[in-house]
């Protein structure tokens, strides 16, 4: 029976590919009756169904197939099917169950509260998903996850068609069900280098939402993919019935910067995954605006800083009234450990030069979960001490930058 099954299989696939859609169809059938609770095989029948013009058909499919979804704890795939019904003008009563029914599944228990990080934009990084959960969706009350469900849209892209394009504004995050993606990004100097893949079950493009700024890469499709898009207006219509879908978008975008952070950073990387997860809880997040005075002179250090977006320069202000500008800080690199590690006061004012964002850990975070690492504290002195140094070979160059005499 099993090898009767996969012959079907293979020859509804084959069926396919060569356009004879009905008797693709009637392949996928046979294998349903046989396997009921295959998920891949209910979604080719309701696939095939919408693409022959069967809409009530392909309703009922696609509703088969998010339950069978649901069943092999694939929370996206019955996502993804649930949204379809949307588009097939499916009566809102069976659309409204079977999201109900997902959400039943995959929201938080009635009774649940969402973690301190989605009461709010300014809490702890939450921790990672159990098992068969979906990032956001399983952070929301059941009637919260009906309401982000239903600001989904599906999108289809094919080999070489580009989804969100590096420098143009961002006004939607994505998730890809199926398929494959490239992600490139112009590193300085101008060279485009391919920095990651996105598959199956990747979230990308929330960093444009939340912040709304400019898209830091191009995604490009290398096979053929659909994704859900969850666009900044309808965001913004679910969040009004629902402010807990903002808090949890929110705490996806932060928890995501962190977790770059974490793997990227020479100096974080090196903690163990328990000191990650426990490092992650005590950063905050903070948007910062072109000129903001991060860190002041004379002032006594507070806290310990990564920049993840955006650019600043530290200035020296020197008796005389001189300003010397000492090396720019860019994605990546951090600030204010040298008053921390020496208990002083701050050597430099540190100003975005632009508008971006850091994340920041208060001194006592710093204290417990770095400096209390042998490796981690000699790595940080080091560090310190060649900043130390560099801006002493600035001082004796004499180098000085005014006001607009900064390029940026």
């Amino acid at each position: 029976m099993v090898r009767t099954r996969g012959a079907s299989r293979e020859r509804a696939v084959q069926l396919a590919s060569e356009g004879k859609l009905e008797e693709a169809l009637a392949e996928y059938q046979g294998v349903a009756k046989t396997a009921p609770d295959d998920a891949e095989v209910r979604q080719k029948v309701a696939e095939l169904h919408e693409w022959l013009g069967h809409p009530a058909e392909a309703s009922t499919a696609y509703e088969g197939a998010a339950l069978a979804w649901m069943k092999a704890d694939q929370p996206l795939r019955a996502v993804a099917a649930c949204v379809a019904l949307s588009r097939l003008g499916t009566p809102p009563a069976t659309r409204a169950r079977t999201a109900r029914l997902l959400a039943e599944r995959f929201a938080l228990a009635p009774g649940a509260s969402p973690t301190p990080a989605l009461q709010g934009t300014a809490g702890p990084v939450p921790p990672q998903d159990a098992p068969g959960a979906l990032p956001i969706f399983s952070w929301l009350d059941p009637d919260a996850f009906v309401a982000l469900l239903e600001a989904l849209e599906m999108r289809a892209f094919f080999p070489g068609q580009v989804v969100v394009e590096e420098g143009t504004p961002g006004a939607s995050m994505f998730a890809m069900v199926e398929g494959r993606a490239d992600v490139v990004r112009t590193l300085e100097g101008g060279e485009r280098r391919s920095v990651a893949t996105v598959g199956p079950g990747d979230f990308f493009g929330e960093l444009a939402l939340v912040s709304e700024g400019l898209r830091l890469a191009t995604v490009t499709v290398t096979e053929r993919s659909v994704l859900l898009e969850l666009t900044r207006e309808r965001l913004g219509a679910a969040a009004a019935k629902h402010p807990q879908v903002a808090g949890a978008v929110d705490a996806f975008y932060r928890r995501r910067m962190v977790e770059n952070l974490l793997r990227s950073n020479p100096l974080l990387s090196k903690l163990t995954p328990e000191q990650k997860a426990a490092v992650s809880r005590d950063f905050q997040l903070r948007t910062v605006t072109k000129n903001e005075a991060l860190l002041k002179q004379g002032q006594p250090g507070d806290a310990f800083y990564v920049v993840l977006r955006g650019r600043c320069t530290p200035w020296l202000e020197q008796p005389n009234g001189r300003r010397v500008a000492l090396a720019e800080l860019r994605e990546g690199d951090v600030f204010g450990e040298i008053s921390l590690l020496l208990d002083k006061p701050v050597s430099a004012t540190v100003r975005a030069d632009v508008d971006g964002v850091v994340l920041r850990l208060e001194r006592a975070a710093f204290e417990k979960h770095l400096l209390s690492q042998p490796g981690l504290k000699g790595m940080l002195m080091r560090m310190g001490t060649e900043r130390l140094q560099r801006t002493a070979q600035v001082l004796a160059s004499g180098r000085v930058l005014h006001d607009g005499d900064l390029r940026v």
